[in-house]
């Protein structure tokens, strides 16, 4: 196998690991471009003193650091203040703040321990609760828990101390903990419980039948819309947003699902003038036990090219 060949091998885990490091799509893509030119203008100098994958890990965390020297956290709109409680009065400029974004299923490894091991890093919840902690402490939280790199192989990539590393982890375990929401501790059903939500999930919105969606929420569910700063809490509140805002009539909008951080999701098009449907929303869910407990919408179209989805959906 060549180096070019090699390089390719690894580039969907290098792209998953520098998005846990920065929760951005378009940010990782860019660090992987970077690393991919370091790694060529230095392989020279490598000495095969650890693998290829690892020696490219170790420059793309270094990249990411360089790049989070520079940059604020990623955010959603519940990390910004109260909740709202009136549909008509959402904010109608967009914040010029860093949103977190969606991390596409389709790019996730194929080897299955990869999979099944990289999905809980990768759910947003977790992503976005990393966005709390300081990047060192991020990249040390990654390195050991997602990648289980030995304290003394991190020790050595950030040019400090094992003990160092040690106590940083422990921090940062602390941390996610008190950030990262209660349901993300929680499982979804199996299969067919599962599907049969999902389905009854898609058939409510693009019909909007709120009496449906309220038997699919829990009590506390929350909606969240970035770039809309304004978010909604509780299941009663969430509803009168999609009352006021989903329009009623047959043919109105239609949802594809997809996949996003490794969890469930939707693409929603809504039907324009010209009688097209176009992109709207990519709403990704997190489900506890039997119900949806939070949608993500992001109302963010240019997102739908990375999930493999057309801006314009032509219906069958």
């Amino acid at each position: 196998m060549d180096l070019e060949e090699e390089f390719a091998q690894h580039r969907a885990e290098l792209v998953a690991h520098c998005y846990r490091m920065l929760g951005s799509l378009h940010d990782a893509e860019d660090a992987v471009q970077e690393t991919y030119l370091r790694a060529w203008r230095g392989h020279a100098d490598f000495e095969h003193r650890s693998t290829i994958r690892t020696w490219l890990y170790r420059i793309a965390t270094n990249v990411c650091l360089n790049l989070l020297q520079h940059s604020s956290r990623r955010v959603v709109p519940s990390a910004l203040g109260a909740p709202g409680n009136d549909p008509d009065d959402l904010h109608a400029q967009a914040l010029e703040v860093p949103w977190l974004e969606p991390f596409p299923g389709r790019l996730l490894g194929s080897d299955p321990a990869e999979v099944v091991g990289g999905q809980a890093s990768l759910r947003l919840a977790v992503v976005a609760a990393m966005q709390h902690l300081p990047p060192r402490q991020r990249a040390v939280l990654i390195l050991r828990e997602v990648l289980t790199w030995p304290a003394a192989e991190v020790a050595s990539l950030l040019d400090t101390t094992t003990a160092a590393v040690n106590s940083s982890l422990q921090r940062a375990r602390a941390e996610l903990a008190r950030q990262r929401p209660r349901e993300d501790e929680l499982s979804e059903p199996r299969e067919p419980l599962r599907r049969a939500l999902l389905d009854q999930f898609q058939a409510a919105m693009e019909s909007k039948d709120l009496v449906l969606l309220e038997g699919l929420f829990t009590e506390d569910a929350r909606w969240e819309m970035p770039p809309i700063p304004t978010w909604f809490d509780g299941r009663t509140d969430v509803l009168r947003l999609l009352d006021a805002k989903l329009r009623s009539g047959p043919g109105q909008r239609v949802l594809v699902e997809t996949s996003a951080n490794g969890r469930p999701a939707f693409a929603m098009y809504s039907l324009g003038a010209d009688g097209r449907f176009h992109a709207h929303s990519l709403m990704a869910l997190t489900i506890t036990g039997n119900a949806v407990s939070a949608v993500l919408a992001f109302h963010q179209p240019a997102l739908f090219p990375a999930f493999g989805l057309s801006l314009v959906h032509r219906s069958s």
